[in-house]
């Protein structure tokens, strides 16, 4: 033991050395300075903090794990550094200009200036323009002054390309000069978007890396490019160690940025100086002492062919033949034998060939077994799946369901294949789902002829819906009603029935009175116009279907905003139709708490007068801007039918009112609060049928829109007012305000 003890302690020394080594020939930094920051390696002339870098410009900070340059008008995050290529890649900002109809408009101009040994890059950049009828200038200066142009120009939302490539029409592309140390982009105050604001008010310009940007028509809306692309864009720069040439560098020690002892220059083949990079057989960091270390050239066999015995050197590698042969290179040709025994070596060559080709022969008969055993386990699953679909096919009612489409009572449905939904959904990727609830997920289906639609897949249904869901189909195919959302189809190849609807793009009534992005306060007129569509379909459903159809899950997210801010009911997935002899049905409690109906929960039995209770409901989340069960001042959860009755009761209503509506006619709010109440009964032969809600939602709607005519600017006036954003010189929020009250009525 004594005696292995100095060998072990040899040992560890030599591990240690070797550790050493390799941490300093793999190191890119500066010696004591930071290497890292996040995800990024910040290899030397690059570095942070003094001393850590070669020359004004390459220094860079690190801010929480991002990486940023100093040296520029706007400090750029960077994304990627290259010391072969003599390029960065960094974020820099857009340009955008907007136009809307009350005269707020903006023209916003970005500028760029970079460090002394940074130019933006002409081979890997392009000027990009977004938006109709919009010149983008980009101006810069490269020892002269130049420029570059791109017009972009569709005269309605039909012009627009959809096929994801700038073409001029919604977007364009063209080159930039080379060597720009600054730049500038503007636009031509010639062209605006005064005449396509409908749908494109905002036009938005950059410079970034070419085939990174893929144009999609919806960022010619409102906020979509900004939301997707408000930390900026990738842009290359060009950098360089030295504006000399190779000759000149050299001759110039004091500045030489190639001081690896195993490294020299060359000319930067994208801007206008020199870079350093490795002499042949080196690899590392050329721009530090020692950074150039040898590569052992055996390691990577594919790279450095060697045909015979491969030995590393400094810089370089060799070959030897084996023992008893010859050869002049071993590099490039096979070692050649000794002539006496070339006969033998050929024996032992086909004996072993022979060896070789049995156990061939033996691997290829058990790789074909093994294909023939796969291609036969894949055509019986082929033939399960296909016999599986054809079960739930007639599980799920569609051999009634196809009689029906053939004699033509049912000519708006069409029954889909599961391949069709799931390729149009990308496999029912996570990415496109637009909903989830308690009956199932909602995914956006997108065909390959471009439309764009809704699919629902439902989580669970008995045996019982599913006899009754051919008729359910037939029926909800016939329904043909502006404010509810529209069958197209369904697939019955699956166990449980997939839906397919028109797909809705301004999500739901939830979203817009709840959500997070909501930034302005919702108009009275929009309020009432969503109620009063809302209403009109539930009472189309109870007395112009045939036979009558309760919703049974109303509920601000089970209606969708469509266009202008049409309402549209959807979710059917708790409905039932009421029998012609108008006997209730018993059933199961379905539905969403805080939207229930107390009689229906005691009683177990759902009537259309359970969907009035439920609507009267969303009628309080309109003018309360609650949720349906809300939390007070003091965390406790409440519930908001309860709470606003016990208002009504103590005639406390202005407490529970949403404040932006407080300042309207207390008559009005008073005829509002009052039908809520009636739909909030808790007998439901006390409440009025749907058809009469509606019918008293247009009524209150008439006189409000009476007396905007009369006085267009005050609901304006008072959303500014109660708005908690409210700022009297903003011209920008006074607009915001104009489109939600004016343009969003008809």
């Amino acid at each position: 033991m004594a005696t292995a003890l100095p060998w072990l302690i040899f040992a560890a020394t030599l591990l240690l050395l070797a550790s050493i080594k390799s941490s300093t020939a793999s190191r890119m930094a500066k010696p004591r300075c930071q290497e890292t920051c996040g995800n990024l390696t910040i290899p030397y002339p690059f570095g942070i903090g003094q001393g850590c870098f070669y020359s004004e410009g390459f220094d860079v900070s690190c801010e929480n794990n991002r990486v940023f340059m100093h040296n520029s008008s706007s400090q750029m995050e960077i994304y990627n550094i290259s010391l072969a290529g003599g390029q960065t890649r960094v974020s820099t900002l857009i340009a955008s200009k907007c136009f809307y109809s009350n005269s707020n408009n903006t023209d916003g101009w970005v500028s760029s200036n970079t460090a002394d040994f940074f130019k933006i890059s002409t081979k890997a950049n392009k000027l990009t323009a977004v938006g109709c009828n919009t010149l983008a200038f980009l101006g810069g200066y490269n020892e002269h002054s130049v420029g570059a142009g791109c017009f972009s120009m569709c005269a309605d939302k039909q012009s627009v390309d959809h096929s994801g490539q700038c073409s001029g029409m919604g977007c364009c592309q063209t080159s930039i000069a080379p060597n720009l140390s600054s730049s500038n982009i503007s636009f031509d105050d010639r062209f605006d978007n005064s005449e396509v604001r409908g749908f494109n008010p905002c036009s938005y310009a950059f410079v970034a890396e070419q085939d990174w940007f893929r144009f999609e028509a919806s960022y010619l809306e409102d906020n979509k490019f900004t939301e997707k692309f408000n930390n900026g864009v990738p842009t290359v720069l060009d950098w360089v160690a030295g504006h000399e040439n190779c000759d000149e560098a050299d001759n110039n020690m004091s500045s030489y940025a190639c001081i690896s002892k195993n490294s020299h220059c060359i000319m930067s083949p994208n801007a206008t100086g020199y870079l350093c990079t490795c002499s042949d057989g080196f690899a590392g960091n050329p721009y530090l002492e020692g950074g150039c270390q040898d590569i052992n050239e055996c390691s990577f066999p594919d790279q450095y062919p060697c045909l015979g015995i491969c030995s590393n050197a400094i810089g370089d590698y060799s070959c030897s033949c084996n023992s008893g042969t010859t050869s002049i290179d071993p590099k490039r040709e096979t070692c050649k034998p000794i002539a006496a025994s070339e006969r033998a070596r050929l024996t032992k060559i086909f004996i072993g060939n022979l060896h070789i080709l049995r156990i061939f022969c033996i691997s290829a008969c058990a790789v074909l077994l093994l294909i023939c055993i796969f291609a036969l386990l894949v055509e019986c699953q082929k033939r399960r799946l296909v016999k599986e679909k054809q079960i739930f096919f007639q599980q799920n009612g569609g051999l009634l369901l196809y009689e029906q489409i053939r004699s033509k009572q049912v000519d708006t449905v069409r029954i889909f294949t599961r391949e069709e939904l799931k390729n149009a959904t990308n496999n029912f990727d996570s990415s496109r789902e637009l909903g989830r609830g308690g009956h199932g997920t909602v995914y956006k289906g997108i065909f390959k002829d471009g439309r764009v639609v809704a699919i629902k897949c439902s989580k669970v249904m008995n045996m019982v819906q599913k006899d009754e869901f051919a008729q359910e189909m037939v029926i909800l195919s016939q329904i043909n009603h502006r404010n509810v959302v529209k069958l197209l189809g369904c697939c019955l190849e699956v166990e449980v029935p997939m839906l397919v609807y028109e797909c809705i793009p301004n999500g739901t009534l939830f979203e817009l009175m709840h959500g997070k992005n909501r930034r302005f306060p919702v108009s009275l007129d929009t309020r009432l116009r969503i109620a009063q569509e809302s209403a009109e379909a539930l009472a189309y459903l109870h007395s112009s279907a045939s036979p009558p159809i309760v919703h049974g899950d109303v509920k601000s997210p089970n209606i969708l905003l469509g266009d202008n801010y049409t309402a549209k009911v959807t979710d059917f997935g708790a409905s039932r139709m009421l029998p012609t002899d108008e006997i209730q049905f018993m059933t199961m409690v379905q539905g969403t708490i805080g939207y229930l109906d107390p009689e229906y929960l005691q009683e177990r039995q759902l009537t259309e007068k359970s969907d009035v209770y439920s609507f009267g409901v969303v009628l309080l989340e309109l003018i309360t801007m609650k949720f349906a069960i809300y939390s007070d001042s003091t965390g406790e959860k409440k519930n908001l039918a309860s709470s606003f009755l016990l208002a009504m009761k103590e005639n406390g209503l202005q407490f529970i009112l949403d404040k932006n509506i407080l300042d309207f006619e207390a008559e009005l709010l008073q005829e509002i609060a009052q039908l809520a109440k009636c739909c909030l009964s808790m007998r439901g032969e006390e409440r009025p049928l749907m058809r009469d809600v509606a019918e008293r939602l247009r009524t209150i709607r008439s006189t409000w829109r009476e007396q905007l005519i009369q006085n267009p600017s005050r609901e304006t006036e008072c959303l500014l007012k109660n708005s908690s954003h409210y700022d009297p010189s903003s011209t920008e929020q006074h607009g915001s305000l104009m489109a939600l009250d004016l343009e969003s009525g008809r």
